[in-house]
């Protein structure tokens, strides 16, 4: 259900965190799976986890799903537009002359 104002909920994730040589990731998986969209703010809740390297951790903890209202989701799609242009990359070279 849209509505104007932002609304929260808080739901329990799981945190997985990595540092080795292979790979170098903080993912965030919130039970049930639930839908984010444009505008959308997920923070997680606890200490922040340090690993070492070499080390895999994976804790539970509480994040708050804070979903846009209807204006704040627009702006956000209105805004998604303009920064797509940092991504990007156009290159003149002299290789043709």
């Amino acid at each position: 259900m849209k509505t104007l104002f932002a609304t929260r909920e808080t739901i329990p994730c799981t945190v997985e965190v990595e540092h080795s040589d292979v790979s170098l990731h903080a993912h965030v998986a919130l039970d049930g799976n639930p839908d984010i969209g444009p505008g959308d703010r997920v923070r997680v809740h606890g200490d922040p986890v340090r690993v070492v390297f070499g080390e895999k951790v994976t804790i539970r903890r509480a994040a708050t799903l804070t979903r846009a209202g209807v204006i704040g989701r627009a702006w956000t799609r209105f805004a998604g537009h303009f920064g797509m242009n940092e991504l990007y990359e156009v290159s003149f070279t002299g290789r043709g002359l």
